[in-house]
């Protein structure tokens, strides 16, 4: 266990020491949540106001209600991958030695937006798909359906470097995804669990202080207005250690696809740990 801790705080570190040559790598994250919300605002808010939603994904209207939340499933994936590439194209300009500009992370974006729109279309279907069989089953089937959304992420978990880097289709990019899955066994999916881990722990340790830091100042000065100023100062901190996360994580997926496909780390990340992440299967 506690190899596993250090496993994972070691990862966190190498990362970081990516981001702290490239901070603008962050930039990405920050657009992506922006981005995020912009959809589910669009989708959502004035559907609410004009008290439809419930009549939206009543019996009579499921079709009509399928077909918001796929389009709906569509612009999120749409926002968050084409985001994901960017951040990931930077990273690997970063680990073959080059100095990345947020413009060049949007460049190989844009580049490959016919391809990160295609696999955003499959990833809202197999989504919609999901959700629907997830809504119809209980018990064992309902845990059998989380374990087929378990398996597609591990099967995909290097489709965004594909896109970034190799000139190929959504759908041979989830192929090419696949073959280096079962080229080496991703023991990065344990890194990735790992890195998640951490920051899990951070997000708890924030609201654990976070939380009864207010009541008590609440209590204390009786003045809402302070509490509420240092509640928002825990809330800032959580939603930095999110984007600090999940650009973390892009850099390392952006690690392992570089050691998957040429068998190299660069100077940030300790060779054997890299190499740790991908282990043969007998």
């Amino acid at each position: 266990m506690f190899q596993k801790i250090s496993n994972s705080w070691t990862l966190v570190k190498a990362s970081a020491r990516v981001l702290r040559a490239d901070k603008e790598l962050v930039i990405f994250p920050i657009l992506s949540s922006i981005g995020t919300l912009v959809v589910t605002l669009t989708f959502f808010l004035p559907t609410i106001l004009a008290g439809a939603f419930d009549t939206l994904f009543s019996q009579r209207s499921q079709i009509m209600g399928f077909i918001v939340l796929f389009f709906f499933y569509l612009a999120q994936y749409l926002v968050i991958f084409f985001a994901n590439t960017a951040l990931v194209g930077a990273a690997l300009i970063r680990l073959r030695g080059g100095d990345p500009t947020v413009g060049d992370g949007l460049r190989i974006a844009f580049s490959r937006f016919g391809a990160i729109v295609g696999y955003a279309l499959i990833a809202a279907t197999v989504g919609i798909i999901l959700k629907t069989l997830s809504e119809k089953s209980k018990g064992l089937g309902r845990a059998i359906i989380s374990l087929i959304g378990f398996a597609w992420n591990i099967a995909t978990f290097l489709v965004v470097p594909v896109l970034a880097v190799e000139n190929v289709g959504p759908i041979e990019a989830i192929k090419r995804s696949v073959q280096l899955l079962k080229k080496t066994w991703g023991e990065q999916i344990a890194g990735n669990l790992g890195m998640g881990a951490f920051f899990g722990l951070v997000t708890f340790l924030i609201l654990l202080i976070g939380i009864p830091a207010t009541f008590l100042t609440l209590a204390a000065t009786e003045t809402v207005w302070l509490a509420l100023l240092v509640g928002m100062v825990f809330v800032f901190a959580l939603v930095i250690s999110g984007l600090i996360s999940s650009t973390l994580n892009g850099v390392y997926t952006a690690a392992v696809y570089l050691y998957a496909v040429e068998g190299r780390s660069e100077g940030f990340f300790d060779p054997k740990l890299v190499e740790s992440a991908f282990r043969s299967l007998k």
